[in-house]
This record gives structure tokens, sequence and C-alpha cells, in this order.
């Protein structure tokens, strides 16, 4: 499901490792068709040092206008909040409660006028390049990316108020959440279901190699912790995909664009855009308000 105008957030612990790219993002559904539109916003992971990117892709054809944020917090030792609030006037990226960014004129009236629609939550992991991302070295899988919760707050007359939150309590996905089914951005990884997993309160997206899918190989890899753990840092990077001499395979889990639920995309690819920023693997599409309750409380990690 689609939601114009409110606070996006989400608590996430990124990936390490170099050639890794995890993201949390809102998409205009069928950006990618040629002559459409394209609206999207970005948070991303990137880099062996796990910088902090957001970006702003707009416009037919679509123009991408990146910031990076210098940070001083190791975005994949633990996890951290990340939000968007996006209103007619301006887009606001927040970490941890503090903006980091604030866009307005053109940008704001670019999502405003041509996004009318709404934009869908997403979640992904992929393995990037010297392009971008950084040089992937498949020696370091497996990797993971967790989402401890997501939440949605509408926004009218100038406030904004909490309609529900996702806790990811089950161990399957929850009610609206499905795989997605793009490609990989580079071309490096392909989709495994068994890289979308739900467990200990968390949604675990993996990177793996082709033998090893899902999360039973964690601690294979080059800093392969526990991706249950809250604890330590990451493995180096998560994604439904396994990768084998460069490549993966990555498993997607995405929410069908039926107005119901939520939606989990382990793969994802930007068919327009080549250079593959902010780009779509493993990720999470969140549709529908499943549970309405206040924001007060932190729900366990996903």
């Amino acid at each position: 499901m689609s939601y114009q105008y409110g606070r996006f957030e989400a608590s996430v612990r990124f990936p390490a490792g170099s050639g890794v790219i995890g993201a949390f993002f809102l998409w205009k559904d069928g950006s990618e068709v040629e002559g459409t539109f394209w609206n999207e916003l970005d948070i991303e992971k990137v880099g062996a040092d796990c910088a902090l990117d957001t970006n702003a892709f707009y416009g037919n054809p679509e123009r991408v206008h990146t910031m990076s944020i210098p940070v001083t917090a190791d975005l994949c030792a633990g996890f951290h909040t990340y939000a968007y609030e996006w209103t007619p006037e301006y887009i606001a990226w927040s970490l941890d409660g503090v903006e980091i960014r604030r866009e307005t004129g053109e940008t704001a009236a670019a999502y405003a006028e041509n996004a009318t629609e709404g934009m869908q939550i997403r979640f992904n992991l992929w393995p990037g390049n010297a392009s971008f991302g950084g040089v992937f070295d498949p020696s370091i899988l497996p990797v993971y990316q967790q989402i401890d919760w997501v939440e949605y707050s509408s926004y009218a007359n100038g406030s904004f108020e909490p309609l529900w939150r996702e806790d990811f309590d089950a161990s399957t996905a929850p009610t609206g959440w499905t795989e997605g089914t793009w490609d990989s951005p580079k071309g490096l990884s392909t989709r495994s279901p068994a890289n979308v997993s739900f467990a200990d309160g968390f949604a675990i997206l993996a990177l793996t190699d082709d033998a090893a899918a899902g999360i039973g190989g964690a601690g294979t890899g080059t800093g392969g912790a526990d991706p249950t753990s809250v604890g330590g840092s990451t493995a180096t990077g998560t994604d439904v995909s396994t990768a084998t001499g460069g490549s993966a395979t990555a498993a997607p889990l995405s929410q069908g664009n039926d107005g119901g639920g939520c939606a989990l995309h382990g793969g994802a690819a930007r068919p327009r855009h080549a250079a593959g920023l902010g780009a779509l693997l493993g990720a999470i599409l969140l549709g529908r308000a499943r549970r309405r309750r206040t924001a007060t409380g932190r729900g366990r990690q996903s």
C-alpha cells in the first residue's frame, strides 16, 4: 500500500562491508516504467566505512540529488532509527531523532505534484561494485540487514498522528508482506526466498553464498555475527541473495500492490537507472496499516 504524507520510521541495523548496500526507502509504484515521473527517497548505507547517503530521485527522466551525511556512530554495529517526514511543504530525513537533511521548494513540489497516490515503504540489500558502494568480495558472506520495527504516522493540519507499528513478532511474514521480484541493480545477485527470514522479533535480509542461503549460515563469513543477536556487529551485508565469485542470489520478500498489507522485497532493481543508486534489492515494502497503536514504545528488532 502507498501513503501520501506522513512520518515513516524504522529501526535498522545496516550490513557492514565494502560493496554491500543496504537501504530504507520510499518508492512511488511504477516509477521504473518508461515515461513515468520518477519519485523515490533513499537512506542508504554505502562503502566499507558504513557511510550514510540520502537521495531524492525524481523527474522524467529521473535525476538523483544525493547528499552524503557525516556521522560519528557506526551504523553497522547497532540499531539506529531512521525517518522521513514527507509533507506538501518539505521532505526531511532524520537519524536517531536528529534531522540530517531538509528539502523544500522544487524538490518538495516534485513529490507533492507527482506522487499524489503516495509512496511505498521498502528496504533492500544488494552487492555493488567499484562504480557504486565499493568492490564486493564474496568471502565476507554471509551478511545481514535487520529491521527491528517499522512505524507510520499520518500527516494532516500541520501535525503527525501515529497510525500503526510493525514489530515483526511472528516467525513468518506478517499479513500482507511478500517478496519483491526485481533484479539486482548491478546484476551481481539473484533472488532466493530463503534469504528473507523472521526470527526473534526481527525481519532479516541475508546476502549469502549460493550453497548457504538463509540465516543458518551465520558466522561462516567475515564478521558473520548471529543475525538474531542485538549486540555486536552485523555480518557484512544482508540480502536475499547469494554470491559466489562475485555473483549473488537474492531472495526478495514483497507485497502485492493490491492496496492491502505490507511487503518485504528481497531483490530489486531500477530498470531505468543502470547506476543502481538506491536500487532495490532485498527490499521491504510496507503496505497496509496492520495495527493501530501509539508509537511510544520501541518494538523488538527485525
